[in-house]
């Protein structure tokens, strides 16, 4: 069996409200986090207590993310819109407006933006144009997750009204509704280079579908005690990550959902409050954690080697 040892490097802290959200930077070593507090600030990995605050607007924030290309971040304004920052320079380039509706997930995939929509809406905006070119209303809940396979050239959408939905990316025509968990889902994430898809769920529970076998249920965990967040993959792809109102952040297998470590603030000073938002970096292969406590939490997980023992004769 695998063993793994976790230690807490630091903790983040400053901001007045939950932290809902993290984001890397397209500088090394630093990420990005956002809060009810409605900032965004920039953080030194190595250097926890400089802050850097980025924007500032009047409602919270649950949702931004790093346009690899052009360096901006894009910054879920609830109820207000999309705006996108210059972090470098701290100002804000241009806004777009959404419905009065909270924006709970963003996406990039080629030249497009996928917004993730507290209406049951899922908008998908021309980077270049910053412009709408589709929006897509499958449900009246709202849209909370969205991920990318690349290879299929599919987009899975979780939704509050306990399904998840498969678009394709080329036409964003439905393709697929997958039921299987009883509450509403709240992460969805390809895993094992786009074979498997795996969603977590207010129901607490973990479940995998076989993307090839036309998305069937192919594994089933009951993950948590309340619950699951967010679902994050580590840069090597080889585990998952999971963070919990549990207050709680577990690490499975990516291939066979087997869980491999529990952090929890008993064994390992973990957060106090609901876990809402996980960042895996390739920083020193940390782990991000943000929760209703207001604090950022960084953790290092290095499995261990088993160690060989020989007799002499």
């Amino acid at each position: 069996m695998k063993k793994f040892k976790v230690e807490k490097v630091d903790s983040f802290t400053g901001h007045q409200d939950c932290v809902y959200s993290l984001a890397k930077s397209p500088l090394e070593g630093r990420f990005f986090s956002a809060s009810g507090d409605g900032t965004v600030v920039e953080w030194k990995q190595d250097v926890p207590d400089l802050g850097t605050p980025i924007v500032k607007v009047h409602n919270s924030i649950y949702a931004i993310e790093l346009h690899d290309a052009t360096g901006h971040l894009w910054v879920g304004h609830n109820f207000e819109g999309i705006h996108v920052v210059d972090p470098v320079d701290k100002k804000s380039l241009k806004s777009i407006r959404l419905n009065k509706s909270t924006i709970f997930d963003i996406k990039f995939v080629e030249n497009l933006a996928l917004i993730a929509g507290g209406d049951g809406v899922l908008s998908i905006i021309d980077v270049d144009e910053f412009a709408f070119k589709k929006h897509l209303k499958a449900s009246d809940k709202s849209v909370r997750s969205i991920d990318v396979n690349a290879k299929t050239r599919e987009i899975a959408a979780a939704y509050s009204d306990h399904k998840i939905r498969i678009f394709s990316l080329d036409n964003f025509q439905l393709k697929a509704t997958l039921v299987g968990h009883d509450n509403s889902v709240f992460s969805v994430k390809y895993v094992n280079d786009g074979r498997l898809l795996v969603s977590g769920s207010r129901d607490a529970k973990l479940i995998a579908w076989d993307v090839a076998d036309s998305y069937t249920k192919s594994n089933e965990v009951n993950a948590h005690l309340f619950a699951i967040n967010d679902i994050v993959v580590n840069p090597k792809g080889d585990l998952l990550a999971t963070c919990s109102m549990d207050k709680s952040i577990k690490i499975w297998d990516a291939e066979t959902l087997k869980l491999l470590k529990v952090i929890d603030r008993g064994r390992h000073a973990g957060h106090g409050t609901s876990i809402n938002k996980l960042l895996w970096t390739d920083f020193n292969d940390q782990l991000l954690s943000c929760s209703d406590d207001r604090t950022i939490s960084a953790w290092t997980i290095e499995k261990i080697e088993p160690t060989s023992t020989f007799s002499q004769t």
